[in-house]
């Protein structure tokens, strides 16, 4: 699930993958022993979705690793991302309710580095665009493009941090995100749509 993040703005970028304890090559990184449910025994039988939870777990060692260097209330938000990275894992684990199981945690993982890497600034990113929005030019959105598994963004927009994840479309490009928000770029002009309960669209242009 995406939320609102912090804003990091004032930090370095870092690249952070944390060493993480020593498991099978092709493995998981959790135990398959104690391996909980259908699709956690489907992960571990099967190496692509291994190599996802092995990366998506680095991506979340680096952003507690990032998190623990804030001085100021960095427990609470410790405890704040470990409650989201559970949380996760529950809808990750939902999957055996879905028609294909494996398409959707191939989903849940690369939605997740995504939101981890664009949400927690983990690598550099690869461009920057400044949008205005509707003409005004206090309307503005930030957004920060990442070269993860399935590209991702991290759009700010006034106070509001949130990431979102390249889908398919007719055309363009459009990233989605939490609650029906969304940006589809076509060219220069872009549409925006906040997410739910409000659910405005919004037309942007590339601010010059």
């Amino acid at each position: 699930m995406l939320r609102p993040l912090l804003s990091f703005c004032a930090l370095p970028v870092l690249s952070v993958m944390t060493a993480l304890p020593a498991q099978p090559q092709d493995g998981p990184a959790f135990d398959c022993a104690k391996a909980d449910g259908r699709i956690e025994e489907m992960i571990c039988a099967d190496s692509a979705l291994a190599a996802l939870d092995r990366l998506v777990t680095q991506r979340y060692e680096g952003a507690v690793s990032m998190m623990k260097a804030i001085d100021a209330g960095s427990d609470t938000a410790v405890n704040d991302l470990r409650a989201l990275q559970r949380g996760w894992i529950e809808g990750r684990n939902d999957c055996w309710k879905a028609t294909d199981p494996r398409a959707c945690t191939e989903a849940a993982y690369l939605r997740r580095e995504g939101e981890l890497v664009a949400g927690y600034m983990l690598t550099k990113p690869a461009s920057r665009t400044r949008w205005q929005c509707d003409g005004a030019a206090a309307d503005e959105i930030v957004t920060d493009f990442f070269s993860t598994t399935q590209p991702s963004l991290r759009l700010e927009r006034g106070d509001r941090v949130a990431t979102a994840s390249l889908t398919s479309s007719a055309s363009g490009a459009r990233y989605d995100g939490a609650f029906g928000e969304f940006l589809w770029i076509k060219g220069d002009e872009a549409t925006y749509r906040s997410p739910d309960p409000e659910g405005q669209e919004t037309t942007c242009t590339v601010a010059g």
